[in-house]
């Protein structure tokens, strides 16, 4: 009998490891369903609807989880966004450090895949030169998020299609992969000039677009990247040391 006892408790351990992966958030962090559940969530890098195609690694989940000062800010933004009926949508929070890791070795190995309509006039490997892809990311101190502007109620839109041939993501709303965002004159992870925040080539109302995010952001203590449109980083978080812990689906 008591040979079986490691056994046993090499079952219990392995039964066990997935409720308590599921537990193991970095210190101070949360799931921002559980502080801004009305945000809607549409989180890329645990799909196809991104530059690589597939899900990266990490992204057990498709959740956003945040520091708890940053996703208390969210929170806030959510609020004063109500009366416009306009709201949030993430498209990734925190990034496993393995993920960003995946995104750079992507970039270098030289092979022709990748989805192209997200970087339409640039090779591949420029992109890491070009500073659209680091090798290190404040995503993964659950400091930054990546985000949009909805109109409340949301609008029902088709489904991502992998196997269609959508436009560029510099093209016209109507010709780019579906997205419930207002429009913003590119799509999310759009590698090219025209994402620039403050581009001079996309239209008044998406430039209004642009700047209406910006400015209910940095209302609540973020700050915007300039090369991105989407890219908010929260300022009032302290320390920002990166994690490589995966996303798992939260305890129900």
């Amino acid at each position: 009998m008591r040979k079986c006892l490691p056994a046993i408790a090499l079952l219990a351990a392995a039964l066990a490891a997935p409720a308590a992966a599921r537990d193991k958030l970095p210190p101070g962090f949360v799931y921002l369903r559980a502080v801004a559940p009305a945000i809607a969530q549409d989180m890329r890098y645990a799909g196809a609807d991104y530059f690589t195609g597939r899900p990266l690694p990490g992204y057990g989940a498709a959740a956003c989880l945040l520091r708890r000062d940053a996703a208390r800010a969210l929170k806030r933004v959510e609020t004063d966004l109500a009366p416009l009926h306009l709201g949030l949508k993430t498209y990734d929070c925190y990034r496993p450090a393995r993920a960003v890791r995946a995104m750079a070795r992507w970039a270098h190995d030289r092979k022709r895949d990748g989805i192209e309509r997200f970087y339409p006039n640039l090779p591949k490997d420029e992109l890491f030169a070009r500073g659209y892809i680091a090798a290190h990311s404040r995503h993964s101190t659950g400091i930054a998020v990546d985000l949009t502007l909805v109109p409340l109620p949301a609008p029902n839109v088709a489904p991502y299609d992998p196997h269609m041939r959508y436009g560029a993501c510099t093209a016209p709303a109507s010709q780019r992969a579906p997205d419930s965002s207002l429009d913003m004159g590119t799509g999310f992870d759009c590698f090219a000039r025209k994402s620039w925040t403050a581009s001079a080539a996309i239209t008044r109302a998406q430039r209004r677009n642009r700047m209406l995010l910006k400015a209910a952001m940095r209302r609540r203590g973020f700050k915007n990247y300039f090369r991105e449109w989407w890219h908010f980083e929260f300022a009032g978080s302290a320390p920002r040391r990166a994690y490589d812990v995966p996303i798992m689906p939260p305890r129900r």
